[in-house]
This record gives C-alpha cells, sequence and structure tokens, in this order.
C-alpha cells in the first residue's frame, strides 16, 4: 500500500513539472521572444528575469492549489476513518465506511469494513452464546450468584433473586444484600484462599434450608451455588422423629409383656386371679401392639406410589349415616350420644371402605374427649364443588397451638390419657392421608372449652355419575 502511495504523489509531481514544462513551452516563451524582439537592447535580461519570476509563481500556485486539493481530500479520509474507529471503539459494531473510489485509501476502507463485521459476528455470537448461557442458569433450581474479588456481585440468577429479593443487585456489595454468615464465610474462603467450601444456610429465607457450594473462579472471584434442601432436611427429621416414636411405642407394650411374662413364669404355682390379671395386661399389650403395627402398614400403604383409591359416586348421607350406625353401640357403651345432624342429598367421588375409616378414627378419636360433653355430632353440607363432613365433640376443647400438629404422626395433645386410652398417635395422620388422596382437604377447629371439630371434603360427582 506504501508504494502505491508513493507512486500516486510521483506521478501528481511529474504531472505538475509536464504542466509548468508546456506553459513555459508553448505560453511564456512565444511571448518573451515578442516581446524581445519589439525591446530596444538592454531591456531584454529584465524582462526575461520577470517572465520567469511571474511563470514560476503561477506554477506553484498551481501547484499550491493541487496540493491543497489532495491533501484535503486525504484529510477528510482520515478523519472519517478516525471517527470510524471511534463508533467502533464505543461499541458500534454496525457502522461502516463508504469507499466510492478505488485507490489505496479505499483498500484500507474495504479492510476495515471487513474487520468491523467480523468483530460484529463475534460479538453477536458471544451475545447468543451469553443469552444461553443466562437461560440455561435461570432455568436451574439452584440459586447461583458470582462475585468480583472486591466482593461486589458481578452476576445472579433467577432463583437467587427470588430467594433474597432485590437485595442482590449487580455492583453491590454481597455483604450488604445477604447476612447469613455461613454463605459469607464460604465466598470470603474461596475469594482469599482460593479454596472450595462447602456449608449450610438457615437465615437467608424464613424457614427454609440451603446447601452451599462455593468455588474460586479461574478468571478470579468466585462462584456461589444453594441448593434447597429445606424438604430433604424435613424428610431427615421426620424419618428420626418416626423411628424415635415408633421404638418408644412398642417398647412400652414389650416392657409390660416381658415383666409380667417373667413374673408368670418365676412364680411356681401362681394363683388363678393372677394369672389372669397378668395374662389381662399381656392381651391388651399385645393388642396394643398389633394396632399400631396395622397403623403403620396403613400408613405406609397410603404413602405407596402403588397405592389406589376404588372411587366411585356414593350419596353423602349414607356415608355418613353407615359411619354412624357401625359406631353407635361403640359410643353408647361409652356412655356418649352419636347425633346425625344431617348431609345433603348429593353423590360424592369416595373409596367406601377408606372414607369408613376416617369417620371411624374421628369419631373414636372424639370418644376419648367427649365424656364431659356427653355427645358427639357428625354432620355434611354442600358447598360449590364439594361437601363438607364435619365430627364435632363438646369436650375440653384443643389448644390453638396444637391445631397445626394434630394430624402429624404420633403428635399427642395429652401424652398421658392417648396412651391410657390406647392410642397409636396414627390415628388421625392416616386420615389426612386419606382425605387428600381423595382430593380434599381437612382441618380441626376448636376453642378451650367448647370442644373441638373436624373437617374434611370430599369432591362432588360428575354430573353424569350422579343417578
Amino acid at each position: 500500500m506504501k508504494g502505491k502511495l508513493f507512486l500516486k504523489l510521483l506521478g501528481l509531481f511529474l504531472l505538475l513539472l509536464a504542466f509548468q514544462a508546456a506553459a513555459m513551452q508553448f505560453v511564456i516563451i512565444p511571448f518573451i521572444v515578442d516581446k524581445v524582439l519589439e525591446l530596444p537592447p538592454g531591456k531584454t535580461t529584465h524582462l526575461l528575469g520577470n517572465e520567469t519570476l511571474w511563470s514560476g509563481l503561477i506554477a506553484a500556485a498551481v501547484a499550491l492549489s493541487l496540493a491543497v486539493w489532495v491533501a484535503g481530500r486525504i484529510s477528510a479520509r482520515l478523519e472519517r476513518e478516525i471517527a470510524f474507529a471511534r463508533r467502533i471503539a464505543g461499541g458500534d459494531l454496525s457502522a461502516r465506511l463508504p469507499h466510492p473510489e478505488d485507490d489505496v485509501l479505499s483498500t484500507s476502507e474495504t479492510e476495515l469494513n471487513r474487520a468491523a463485521e467480523r468483530l460484529d459476528e463475534r460479538f453477536v455470537e458471544i451475545e447468543d452464546r451469553r443469552q444461553e448461557l443466562a437461560a440455561m442458569l435461570d432455568s436451574m433450581q439452584e440459586a447461583v450468584v458470582a462475585i468480583t474479588p472486591e466482593g461486589l456481585v458481578r452476576w445472579s440468577n433467577a432463583a437467587m433473586e427470588s430467594i433474597a429479593g432485590t437485595q442482590v443487585r449487580v455492583g453491590r456489595q454481597l455483604v450488604q444484600a445477604v447476612r447469613d454468615p455461613e454463605l459469607l464465610a464460604c465466598v470470603r474462603t474461596a475469594l482469599e484462599q482460593r479454596e472450595a467450601r462447602s456449608g449450610r444456610a438457615r437465615s437467608i429465607a424464613p424457614g427454609r434450608t440451603f446447601e452451599i457450594n462455593a468455588v474460586p473462579m479461574p478468571s478470579g472471584g468466585a462462584l456461589a451455588v444453594l441448593h434447597d434442601i429445606t424438604r430433604i432436611e424435613a424428610a431427615e427429621n421426620t424419618r428420626r422423629d418416626f423411628i424415635a416414636n415408633v421404638s418408644h411405642e412398642l417398647r412400652t407394650p414389650l416392657t409390660s409383656i416381658q415383666g409380667y411374662a417373667e413374673t408368670l413364669i418365676e412364680e411356681l404355682e401362681p394363683g388363678q386371679d393372677t394369672s389372669r390379671e397378668f395374662l389381662g395386661i399381656v392381651l391388651k399389650n399385645a393388642i396394643r401392639m398389633n394396632r399400631i403395627t396395622e397403623d403403620l402398614l396403613a400408613l405406609a400403604s397410603l404413602e405407596s406410589p402403588d397405592h389406589k383409591l376404588a372411587l366411585r359416586p356414593m350419596r353423602a348421607k349414607a356415608l355418613l349415616q353407615e359411619a354412624i350406625d357401625s359406631l353407635g353401640g361403640v359410643a353408647a357403651d361409652a356412655g356418649v350420644d352419636l347425633e346425625f345432624a344431617g348431609a345433603p342429598e348429593v353423590s360424592v367421588l369416595a373409596d367406601s371402605d377408606a372414607i369408613s375409616q376416617v369417620f371411624g378414627n374421628l369419631i373414636e378419636n372424639a370418644l376419648k374427649y367427649a365424656k364431659a360433653g356427653k355427645r358427639i355430632r357428625a354432620g355434611a353440607q354442600l358447598l360449590d364443588s364439594e361437601v363438607e363432613f364435619t365430627v364435632r365433640d363438646f369436650g375440653p376443647g384443643i389448644a390453638s397451638e396444637h391445631l397445626d400438629h394434630i394430624f402429624e404422626r404420633f403428635y399427642r395433645v395429652d401424652k398421658a390419657r392417648s396412651r391410657e386410652s390406647g392410642g397409636t398417635g396414627l390415628g388421625l395422620a392416616i386420615v389426612k392421608h386419606i382425605v387428600l388422596a381423595h382430593g380434599g382437604r381437612i382441618w380441626a377447629e376448636s376453642e378451650l372449652g367448647s370442644g373441638a371439630a373436624f373437617r374434611f371434603t370430599l369432591p362432588l360427582a360428575p354430573v353424569a355419575s350422579r343417578n
């Protein structure tokens, strides 16, 4: 390119010399010859000097004009290229240089345009990949946050923003956005010691637990990934509590059976009354163990993914009346009146055996606390798309702090009374699972001194199958 530019300038210089030679040959020299012939001797030298001066001035003026014109064009082209470079540096990769002429500068402008096009293509490709990566990270259930070496938030995905809210913003200090000490400690280790660290955070979001994995980034900074393990931790706690409760529930009757059986064996000739009393206690505790085992098996069956209900349209009134008839004798033996409070003549989708177990567990539970009120009322009412069933007792009631927990396994409001009455602590948990499997809801309402009401709903049967 430098060679071409040199040849262009050399050609311009030769053109100027040719112009001056032509002007001298065809204009100035004939003019001087004519003048010389007319002048007297002695004036010729003066005339030649003046004409030579003027010819030089005219040639210089023409050369200067051409030089200014050429320099102006080159300067304008260079300024255009500088403006183009500034636009590219400013991020405007759509900038292009026009190249209407076929010269040296046009060649450079063409190359600059090609470079800009390649840069534009690369940036578009990088942006597409960045958006794909951002979409993938946003679709993750795990929360992800990137931190600069200075501790500033570089980037975070949608899961992190939903957990921490608007506190996590790009350019803000992580310590100002998240106050959990374990997360900050993990990130600090990754930033300062350049080592991976794990931990558990419990104060980022109320009631939720996150497993933290913070690792250093090759280019500096750190990356923290938060995995929500709230359900896993709750399941683990439930498992531990379940094992502890089952062990406790089974150990009590086993201890009684073992103790009384050993006493009967050790006594060579136990009295008939003593034998009958001890064997009765052994039988009672064996029955209790059998009930615990049956309830555990029933609960396991309900929680199994293979468990299927035999749903079919059934009259709500018939379901309730059948439960009252089957348990009326038990209530009468306990000195409690079991009252029918009415039910609508509509059909619900239900598994007859499962719903009978629901009514049985609720009424038996009410019998344990209804002796003070001496009556239990069972009824139902029609709602928009479901039927609400109610079993109410008029006993001492349940304190409000127990209402949210009474459907949990082995949860007892009065542990002493429940064990004395032979309860397993699983009846209401079984009821809850059966109702939920039907697509219904269940809850309890109570005030101390005013009894308790257990309510659950069942969906209405489709119109075509109600008759």
